[in-house]
């Protein structure tokens, strides 16, 4: 007696070649919108805005969803086109290491435009840390510096341990003058993250060397008044104002591979 499989354990063929599946790895940022889509090699990178009239606002301010019905506009508008028809799409999505679960509510709220049949969060740290293919057996330090946000997230065993932001980004700079605010900021914040860490594991991040991302990672006065504030090195993600979004789309593609992925649609939280 021959019994059929499980369809919940069918294992997906890889991108490009699963015709039945597509998926989007989405990164939204409050000054830049960046997206991976299967079967496309280009990452798409847009300006964090939508017209609702005769003027443009900014749906995502600061890290915080301020309009989610704007976001799901512009997300209709730049991903629609990118996907299937008739397709239901798996999506891993990052979020704020400090959005908290109503930044996540909000953004599952914003991508059902997109009718995907999952939706995983990944905290942005850990999908930096993805497109660094950085060893998480060790602590690591990541500091992701974008135009109008800076968290600095320690991650111990790929898990985040502990993490500060600030309201504060390159956008908040004169082009002209030292980084000094933004940099001190950041020292600011892994001192405090030092100070009540009693297990030494920030001590060990900060030595072994922060872990740069963002678009602040792509103004060399940046990285080289941190690292001397620090007094620690400093290392770069290659190409750092996409890291989120392509270390995203790895995640994604692992999600994809799994047999869970062909299990009925649902939302499933992030690790």
């Amino acid at each position: 007696m021959t019994t059929a499989p499980d369809p919940t354990l069918v294992r997906h063929r890889s991108w490009p070649w699963c015709r039945r599946c597509s998926g989007v790895a989405l990164d939204l940022g409050s000054a830049r919108t960046r997206a991976w889509t299967s079967g496309r090699s280009m990452i798409l990178d847009v300006p964090t805005v939508t017209f609702p009239g005769d003027g443009a606002t900014y749906p995502i301010q600061r890290g915080t969803i301020v309009d989610t019905p704007g976001t799901a506009r512009m997300l209709d508008r730049l991903l629609r086109p990118r996907l299937p028809r008739l397709g239901r799409p798996l999506l891993i999505l990052t979020t704020p290491v400090l959005g908290g679960p109503a930044y996540r509510a909000e953004a599952r709220s914003a991508v059902e435009i997109l009718r995907p049949r999952t939706v995983l969060t990944v905290p942005t740290a850990r999908a930096v840390a993805a497109a660094a293919d950085a060893d998480l057996t060790e602590p690591l330090l990541v500091v992701d510096i974008g135009a109008h946000l800076t968290e600095v997230t320690l991650l111990a065993d790929g898990a985040v341990t502990d993490a500060r932001r600030t309201a504060l980004g390159t956008s908040d700079l004169d082009s002209l003058a030292p980084p000094e605010p933004l940099v001190e900021a950041v020292a600011t914040m892994v001192s405090g993250m030092l100070d009540e860490d009693h297990t030494f594991q920030t001590r060990d991040a900060v030595e072994r060397g922060a872990l740069l991302a963002g678009g602040g990672a792509l103004r060399p006065d940046i990285a080289w008044h941190l690292t001397g504030r620090l007094r620690a090195p400093v290392r770069l993600v290659p190409a750092p104002h996409t890291a989120a979004v392509r270390g995203a789309a790895k995640l994604l593609q692992a999600a994809h591979a799994h047999p869970s992925a062909a299990a009925p649609a649902h939302h499933r939280p992030g690790r």
